[in-house]
């Protein structure tokens, strides 16, 4: 915790009862024995503690020299050796409107994405598209009784969603029509799917987000029976009210409801038809779902059914819960149709970096693209800086303040780098000799990368790489503040060069695992 007392500690109690001595014998032991390794400057021996100091001219330079050399594939490593992995993310509901609150499973579960395939694993993304359910059903009776073709194919899921709030519960009805496979619904519902996959697909080219797999909820109708079938052998359906139903009672846990009384599925029964289909195709090692916390029991009890089923890889599905993202004037109702579009919150921050732009540099060229990357980045990062289970207020002043703990100040860090490169050119060769603590501090956490990236993927946690981006860029900025580059010596000028083209990749690197571009300049 204090640099001035070494890099690393090694801590001896737990070796005391194997060595039967006391732990500070056995931290002079190891002290002593460690003199001549020639990683450390100094080993020395404090209480119980071995402490360890790094040979700081070694290190620096591997560090410098394995980020340059390994540009953009720095980082990575193949811990997951090609093992098969599946994210679920993103999974918007056919015919309701990509709004605000669907960023955070979509930028999450993508950055999980990125950081999964960093560390060599064999990432499948699934978009579970919501295209099943009595909605469907409501749909189908408010176009019939309001709506009109040409107005929906020009106003799209908008006046799709000004007809789905006028619904009246024949849509039971018509849902069952479609889960029957009814001619006339299952066409209707068709048309609702292709009108909406249209519009979102526009939402993720923005945020450069693509998938694998689109098989939504409709996927599973015909492969639901056979999870019934296995239910009602294993004795473990039992009917209630007239509905088929799992008894988690003995585990703390609500019935998980698996077919309505008009026989219709529910989530839970498609959910495991999905989890059963994914093992057999995929054969995964893990199966994570990136979906809000509110589903939180949903998750327990269809992974508790799947265990009594017999299903031993159930214990390889994880439910990645998140926290809700609501706007500074309050949350969004999507049943009531007072709902903030997340394309909507995307131009106005795109508008408004153009604007900062405009303020700061009015001459930069490019500047359309640049508030584009600065814009969508800053609405990514907000939705990422925080502990992905923490609820967040999204403000725009907040996102775009190029000051703060931001896409922005990121951004503009790198943008620094590259105008240090260009004025002062190639490095040359250099000496690493006595450093400034600014730039060990520098190198400190450019070793660190991988370390970051592997804990990142090992707590489904993309918000530890955005806070490593921040460390980074105010690093950087304290180094370039407080020692000169351009003009000092040609040895240090040579490593300050070499390492800020260190400090630009990682940021770059980093940011790709969070989706997020930096411009050349800003």
């Amino acid at each position: 915790q204090d640099a001035k007392m070494g890099d690393y500690a090694f801590p001896c109690f737990k070796l005391a009862k194997v060595m039967r001595k006391a732990p500070p014998l056995i931290a002079k032991g190891i002290a002593e024995g460690m003199q001549d390794a020639p990683l450390f400057e100094k080993v020395e021996q404090v209480n119980a503690y071995v402490n360890m100091f790094i040979s700081k001219e070694e290190f620096v330079k591997d560090v410098v020299e394995d980020v340059l050399q390994k540009e953009g594939e720095y980082g990575k490593t193949n811990i997951g050796d090609g093992i098969p992995v599946i994210v679920e993310f993103s999974s918007p509901n056919i015919a309701k409107p990509f709004h605000i609150g669907h960023i955070r499973s979509t930028v999450i579960g993508n950055s999980i994405y990125k950081i999964y395939d960093a560390m060599g694993y064999k990432v499948t993304r699934i978009n579970h598209l919501g295209d099943y359910g009595t909605q469907f059903g409501k749909l189908i009776v408010a176009y019939k009784r309001w709506g009109d073709r040409e107005r929906i194919e020009e106003g799209k899921l908008k006046e799709l969603m000004r007809i789905y709030v006028k619904y009246h519960d024949e849509a039971r009805h018509y849902f069952k029509l479609i889960e029957d496979g009814d001619e006339e619904a299952t066409a209707l519902f068709s048309w609702f799917k292709e009108i909406t996959l249209k519009e979102v697909q526009k939402i993720y080219d923005r945020l450069n987000v693509t998938f694998d797999s689109y098989a939504g909820e409709s996927f599973y109708n015909d492969k639901m029976q056979p999870i019934v079938d296995e239910l009602k052998e294993k004795g473990l359906l039992k009917i209630s009210d007239g509905a088929a139903i799992v008894d988690l009672e003995p585990y703390g846990m609500p019935p998980c409801l698996i077919l309505k009384k008009d026989g219709s599925s529910l989530y839970a029964t498609r959910d495991m038809a999905a989890a059963v289909y994914r093992k057999k195709t995929y054969d995964f090692y893990k199966s994570l779902y990136v979906v809000a916390y509110q589903q939180d029991l949903h998750f327990k009890q269809f992974f508790k059914v799947l265990e009594l089923m017999g299903k031993e890889w159930a214990k390889d599905l994880v439910h990645v819960s998140y926290g809700m993202v609501s706007m500074e004037d309050g949350a969004m109702s999507t049943r009531t149709g007072k709902v903030v579009l997340l394309e909507d919150v995307l131009d106005k921050c795109v508008e408004k970096a153009r604007a900062v732009i405009e303020e700061k540099n009015a001459a930069l060229e490019n500047k359309d693209e640049i508030a584009r990357q600065v814009g969508t980045g800053a609405v990514i990062f907000g939705a990422l800086y925080n502990n992905k289970i923490k609820d967040i207020v999204f403000s725009f002043d907040k996102v775009l303040n190029f000051d703060g703990e931001t896409c922005p100040y990121v951004q503009y860090t790198g943008a620094r780098c590259n105008s240090v490169l260009k004025k002062g050119g190639a490095a040359g060769a250099y000496a690493v000799k006595e450093l400034t603590e600014e730039e060990y501090s520098l190198v400190s956490l450019l070793g660190n990368f991988g370390e970051v990236v592997k804990e990142a993927g090992e707590k489904y946690e993309p918000s530890y790489v955005t806070r490593y981006a921040v460390d980074l860029a105010k690093a950087y900025n304290r180094f370039y503040i407080s020692n000169k580059i351009i003009g000092s010596e040609e040895n240090v000028k040579n490593f300050r060069l070499a390492l800020t083209g260190a400090v630009k990749t990682v940021l770059e690197n980093a940011f790709r695992l969070l989706g997020i571009e930096i411009p050349e300049k800003m």
